[in-house]
């Protein structure tokens, strides 16, 4: 099952960082997401993430947060987690 938790704001294609504006809910390194858009369909689990260039294990709504991402993402893409 997925819920959707935000949007792509910004990727950053040197160094394959994406934005997300983290809508509702909560993320974590180490869950699966799937970044879906009209040209991206990439699953991969979060590696790392930052706020304001420091590393964070947990991302809480509202936040922006800065994740690695295994491919070219767009802006307003939408990012769901994989929940069970």
């Amino acid at each position: 099952m997925e819920e959707e938790i935000g949007k792509i704001t910004h990727y950053f294609s040197q160094i394959d960082v994406g934005v997300l504006d983290l809508a509702k809910g909560s993320l974590a390194v180490g869950d699966t997401i799937h970044i879906k858009g009209h040209t991206t369909e990439l699953y991969m689990k979060v590696q790392s993430m930052q706020v304001e260039h420091e590393s964070i294990r947990i991302a809480e709504k509202g936040s922006q947060v800065g994740l690695k991402v295994d491919g070219p993402v767009r802006e307003n893409d939408t990012v769901y987690k994989i929940v069970d």
